[in-house]
Parts: structure tokens; sequence; C-alpha cells
């Protein structure tokens, strides 16, 4: 099978196994890519790509056995040429530096949704599909363009991005999770509304609700973060 029939093959690496499945999930649920592996660790990467070819790694930067960028070194030195998006909760600028010096195309801090993800993977498609000899400057620029300007991902109408934001962190910073209730509260929003975002991060992916018995009546809803990475 050529590569353009099987899609943009992809290698996922993460050492969070569930991490790692959900990525895996995201990377199958986009349009012209396709999972060819995943690893758990550099000399795990490394041995993939030994045997599987791939255009992409989603790679993490933090590793049980080494930084990620150490991984793309040896990679590019043994002559490996695909293209990396960063999947990382690193925010030190050296480091996004050396990253692109190093084939890094595209950073994603964690925690992310499928819909910043699809947007990434999108838009790198689109770039890959550029061809032939651009008549000018112009042209180049938008080339960049495509890559480097994600557009935001629209909210549900009704949800604004501070209070989304606002409750996102008050569940990430909850121990042993919260219902609505104590989330409108924390928040300064009704119940119903804090409802309706906490809705929205777990359709994102981003948490999961459970019902919270022991208590008198109809349990009540309780929400709680992935914790998806580092």
């Amino acid at each position: 099978m050529t590569a353009a029939a099987a899609g943009i093959r992809v290698l996922v690496v993460e050492d969070d196994p569930v991490a790692a499945d959900a990525h895996a999930l995201y990377v199958g649920r986009v349009p012209g890519f396709t999972v060819a592996g995943v690893a758990h660790s550099r000399a795990e990467a490394y041995r993939v790509l030994e045997r599987t070819p791939v255009e992409l790694i989603l790679l993490d930067l933090y590793l049980p056995d080494g930084h990620g960028l150490r991984l793309l070194r040896s990679l590019r030195a043994a002559g490996h040429s695909a293209d990396v998006i960063a999947v990382t909760s690193a925010r030190d600028l050296a480091v996004v530096r050396e990253g692109v010096s190093l084939g890094v195309v595209q950073y994603v801090l964690k925690p992310f949704t499928f819909a910043t993800l699809r947007d990434r993977l999108d838009r790198y498609a689109e770039f890959r599909t550029a061809a032939g000899e651009a008549s000018g400057q112009d042209e180049v620029d938008r080339a960049l363009a495509t890559l480097r300007t994600p557009q935001p991902a629209a909210l549900p109408k009704g949800l604004s991005a501070p209070t989304l934001e606002a409750v996102t962190r008050t569940l990430r910073d909850a121990d042993g999770g919260l219902t609505a209730a104590e989330a409108g509260t924390a928040v300064g929003i009704s119940r119903i509304t804090a409802r309706r975002y906490l809705e929205h991060l777990v359709t994102e992916g981003r948490a999961a609700r459970s019902p919270q018995y022991g208590q008198v009546g109809r349990p009540e809803l309780q929400y709680r973060w992935l914790r998806s990475g580092r």
C-alpha cells in the first residue's frame, strides 16, 4: 500500500498509556491520517521507526528514558525525516526554539481537546499538499501561515471562553471531582450553567462524569478532570 493510499502515517509517542490511547484515538478520527504505531518511550519509538515508515510523529517531550528532543536529535542523525508535532505541557521557549530547529512543525499544549488536535492535523495535511513552485513571497507566506496560524475552536452557543477557563481551572484543581453545584458555587455561576460547561468538557474528552451515590434521592453527577499529561 502506498503512503497516499494509507493516509499520513502517524507514530504516537506518549509515556502515559491512557493519554497514548486517547491521542491515538484522536488521530484515527481525523480523515487522511492513520496510526502506524504507539510507543511509550524513546527506545520503543526508535524500534518502531526502524521497521515502520511514518510521515508524522506525535511526540511527548517528557519520556521515562529521556527528553523527546534527544530522540528527535538521534533520529535526524540517523536520517529520519518525519515531521513532528510536539505534545507537551512544556512552555520553555528555549525548548520550543530547539524543537523548531529539529523539525518540530507545531506544538500542542496539554491538556488539549480533539478539536484542537484535529485543527493542527488538518492544517498540517493542507501544508503537505502544497506542491510546485511558488509564484512569489505572498504564496510562500500563505503556505507557512496555513501551518503556523491555527484558528481557535469555536465554543457552543452560549458558552464563553473566560467562564470555560474558570470552570476548567476549578475542576482541574479539585481533589476527587466536583458536582455541578459545587463548581457553580466556586466560579460564581448557577448550577445549571456550570453543568453546561462541565458537559462540554466531557464531550471534548477533558473530563469524565459518574453518579455520586450515598445521598437521599436521585444520585447527583460528579465530574472529574482527566489528567492526560504533565
